[in-house]
């Protein structure tokens, strides 16, 4: 093996000119340059990330950002003894959240950082089919067959309800709703449920769900019933943007029904993918067996979370987010992309054919669009989809939760980093492509099960981490 010459061009090197390697492990290694360059090459074929507006994740950072998680990436969040200042930085994040959220005792919170809003859901759940299995055992009750409410729901909830054995009890839409309502909870929940689920924001359309009323009828189901049934508040998006821009709306611990709150901060808290947040209302809402003490860390430390180690850096950039911005700054960067979320609406309800479900109104939902596709059209939502992506632009089409799932609806998320002008060009794109698809119409429109490879049941136009799946909830094990 010759000795490498690093005046040579990187594409006349043996690995650029053989190939990369794709199954057997490769027997002998490159240099550094090489390897790069052609990992770099091959990310050449991913989608621009700001153009998706499916994900509802951070694409946008500052320089600082990247330089801090440069920076952290040997921190292990795990591991608190070797790292002490980075589980500072944590414990003042939760702090700071307990404040944002309004926990009664904010001084001494009970929360932790995740690897996003879909651990953070699941140890909530964990938390509370515990605390109802305690309760069930020390009442002389059985503990077979334990529910969780919930309306529309993101897949993590498929997945806890799956994974650790309860019975996911999803509620149907009906009539023009598009989220489960106060007057759906009473007549799913009985003895048996672990927790209400209330969306703030919905994964398919951004809409809020009345987390104050489903508390209230929560309330008055006790009343009736005698089961304290705790209410938990999935705020993957929402509990980052509606403290700021629409700060009256009570959804969060104000309500002495919500027992937790989970949250993504690489969403609309503006830190790197792998971010997130679980918040409980006190201690005892978090039972004590299911949080494990470590001492081959070099100290005893507590742990509470699905996976051990994990990296440092989003907790740490995440403290750098609170600290840059406070709340004048997340106030404004929200409120800037809620203006451009109603800007992207009025140009959409505008063309004509669309009749919109969120015109991104913060009372309602988080800065995001949807809409239907109504009238007499030659094409489908999936068929726009379809043409969007030849202008770069993943705008997802896909089918309403059960008992709408014959209605789609296309998703924009506007995130910080999609401007008023990014809007107008996606906007004058859309009206193109209608004229398009209504001068040559497709001779077989694309549908929720015609689209193929493209489709998938609605699901590869989509970001897959961040819609659940269209197909129906399991049948009860009752």
């Amino acid at each position: 093996m010759r000795a490498p010459d690093p005046d040579e061009d990187v594409y006349a090197e043996r690995l650029m000119r053989r190939g990369a390697p794709k199954g057997d492990f490769p027997e002998r290694g490159t240099e550094a340059r090489v390897a790069y360059q052609l990992v770099h090459d091959e990310l050449m074929l991913d989608g621009i990330s700001r153009m998706n507006l499916a994900t509802f994740c951070t694409t946008w950072v500052e320089p600082e950002v990247r330089m801090l998680m440069d920076e952290s990436i040997d921190k292990n969040m795990i591991d608190k003894d070797e790292y002490p200042q980075t589980a500072e930085l944590e414990r003042r994040c939760v702090r700071m959240l307990a404040d944002l959220w309004h926990v009664p005792e904010p001084s001494d919170p009970v929360g932790i950082s995740t690897t996003g809003s879909s651990e953070a859901a699941m140890l909530a759940g964990l938390a509370a089919k515990f605390s109802w299995r305690a309760r069930r055992e020390a009442e002389g009750r059985p503990t077979d067959r334990p529910n969780l409410v919930c309306g529309p729901v993101q897949v993590c909830w498929e997945k806890f309800a799956l994974y650790f054995d309860v019975e996911l009890r999803r509620i149907p839409l009906s009539g023009d709703t598009y989220v489960m309502t106060p007057d759906d909870v009473d007549r799913y929940c009985d003895e048996n449920t672990i927790m209400v689920v209330c969306n703030f924001a919905q994964t398919f359309t951004g809409l809020f769900e009345d987390v104050s009323g489903v508390a209230a009828a929560l309330d008055r189901f006790e009343e009736r019933t005698g089961h304290d049934i705790p209410l938990h508040v999935d705020g993957a998006s929402g509990a980052f943007t509606a403290p700021f821009v629409s700060p009256d709306l009570v959804w969060d611990f104000r309500l002495p029904r919500v027992r937790s709150i989970n949250a993504s901060g690489h969403k609309t808290g503006l830190a790197p993918l792998g971010s997130g947040w679980a918040m409980w209302r006190r201690k005892a809402d978090l039972p004590e067996e299911l949080v494990f003490q470590v001492d081959y860390l070099g100290g005893n430390q507590a742990t509470f979370n699905l996976n051990f180690s994990r990296p440092g850096g989003q907790v740490v950039t995440q403290y750098y987010d609170f600290v840059r911005l406070g709340r004048e700054g997340y106030r404004m960067i929200h409120s800037a992309t809620h203006e451009t979320a109603r800007h992207l609406a009025e140009g959409v309800r505008a063309m004509g054919p669309f009749d919109l479900v969120h015109d991104g109104h913060p009372d309602r939902g988080i800065g995001a669009v949807s809409w239907r596709l109504v009238g007499d059209e030659p094409f489908t939502p999936y068929d726009l989809a379809d043409r969007l992506r030849t202008r770069g632009w993943l705008v997802p089409a896909y089918p309403l939760p059960a008992d709408r799932d014959s209605e789609a609806v296309q998703r924009v998320l506007v995130r910080h980093g999609f401007s008023r002008d990014m809007s107008d060009l996606l906007l004058e794109d859309i009206e193109s492509a209608i004229e398009h698809l209504r001068t040559h119409p497709p001779s077989v429109p694309l549908g929720r099960d015609e689209a193929g490879g493209f489709n998938h049941g609605a699901r590869s136009v989509i970001d897959r981490a961040d819609v659940p799946s269209p197909r129906p909830a399991r049948e009860s094990r009752r």
